[in-house]
């Protein structure tokens, strides 16, 4: 991946006190990441820097939308996504981001590149599983809801199934709840 330069931030020249940067992602950012799991993207980042004397602190805060697949039915919906997350920069003998809260970067260091840290924000503020909003409500029609509607076991075949059981069964069940 090529660090990109826009989401590069000289802080040396950056005076004591807060700055805001606002960031619009799109599907080239994450061109950058070879990450395809959005059809479309539309989400602005908000940074807000405060510089202090000996460390820096960074609040993220991301807002917008990703067009993807549905889970269940693989259809495309529009996902909101808002989230946020806070780093603290400090200064150290090396680079170490072990922590994922405290980032240390080397004394001589005079710029930061934050994609890396905007990138985890949008792809972690997804939810695990993806369902569009019209089968949740009942809204969406599609074949393949169809298909799964016909395909799934109802309540009349888990009472055919028990009904089918052998008695002898229930001997053994009985022993069970004999205690």
């Amino acid at each position: 991946m090529k660090t990109m330069k826009a989401y590069t931030i000289q802080f040396v020249g950056l005076k004591l006190g807060k700055h805001n940067f606002d960031y619009q992602i799109d599907n080239s950012f994450f061109d950058h990441f070879e990450y395809d799991e959005f059809n479309a993207v539309n989400i602005n980042v908000n940074l807000l820097l405060q510089k202090k004397t000996t460390l820096m602190e960074l609040h993220f805060k991301a807002k917008g939308t990703v067009n993807v697949n549905c889970d269940v039915t693989n259809e495309p919906f529009d996902q909101p996504i808002e989230d946020a997350f806070s780093l603290v920069v400090k200064f150290g003998e090396e680079y170490n981001d072990e922590n994922e809260e405290i980032l240390i970067i080397p004394n001589g260091e005079y710029e930061i590149n934050v994609a890396q840290y905007i990138y985890e924000l949008i792809v972690l503020a997804l939810p695990a599983k993806k369902i569009h909003p019209g089968i949740e409500d009942g809204t969406l029609q599609s074949d393949i809801l169809e298909k799964l509607e016909e395909l799934s076991p109802s309540a009349s075949d888990d009472k055919n199934k028990e009904e089918d059981i052998d008695p002898r069964w229930d001997k053994l069940k009985n022993l069970l709840t004999d205690k």
